[in-house]
């Protein structure tokens, strides 16, 4: 089997080492050693991207966050799902993300940080959604493994009730809230519906396996 080629890599302060590798057609973004996403499966990310922007298509000057690059997959989905006039932002922490992005990683999903829709802000998400008020059509994030990343449901910043009523405040009237996650975590739909969320769990399944990642979806009423 041809081994992975290890193509660059970046500390984070605060986050550890990421590096990205090839393999043939294949590329993989590892985090201290242990895969953090691949290009072999983004079915999860457009159907994230698909959800999110459900009847924005035709919206005029439809205004969507996405919090984290990724692969660009989710902002490639994104962009498709749009009109000419949409506005879409990604915040990502890593600057290193937005570089391979530009460079080796460009061509996976059509080169989408060369739409003139498209605008990086190298920023913290939490740290954008909280300066914006009323702001958004939609706001997706896969920037972590979701709600059960560790305990307290990860990010306070993002999961918690403080952090779901900031992204309410972001989010215009009958804005989406879409959440990726690696699993399910029972207990979180009821805290989306406590801050007023008409909320549902899909279950996206990974291909060629029996795992389901999870997409937490909710809408301000």
């Amino acid at each position: 089997m041809t081994p992975w080629q290890l193509l660059d890599r970046a500390l984070v302060p605060g986050y550890g080492e990421l590096t990205l590798h090839q393999r043939g057609a294949y590329f993989v973004i590892r985090h201290d050693g242990a895969e953090l996403m691949g290009s072999h499966d983004h079915g999860s990310e457009d159907l994230l991207a698909s959800l999110a922007c459900e009847g924005l298509a035709t919206k005029p000057d439809a205004r969507v966050l996405i919090g984290g690059l990724g692969l660009g997959y989710t902002l490639r989905a994104t962009l498709d799902a749009l009109g000419p006039t949409a506005t879409v932002e990604v915040s990502e922490l890593v600057a290193a993300t937005v570089k391979w992005n530009r460079g080796p990683l460009a061509h996976l999903a059509g080169h989408p940080l060369d739409d003139v829709r498209a605008h990086v802000i190298e920023r913290d998400v939490v740290e954008v959604i909280r300066a914006a008020r009323g702001h958004y059509d939609a706001i997706m994030l896969d920037v972590d493994n979701g709600p059960d990343t560790t305990a307290g449901w990860g990010n306070p910043g993002l999961y918690s009730e403080a952090g779901l009523k900031r992204i309410i405040r972001a989010l215009r009237p009958g804005g989406t809230i879409a959440i990726w996650a690696a699993s399910e975590t029972p207990a979180f739909i009821d805290a989306m519906r406590a801050v007023g969320l008409r909320a549902e769990c899909v279950r996206a399944r990974q291909r060629g396996t029996s795992n389901r990642h999870v997409l937490w979806m909710g809408r301000v009423r």
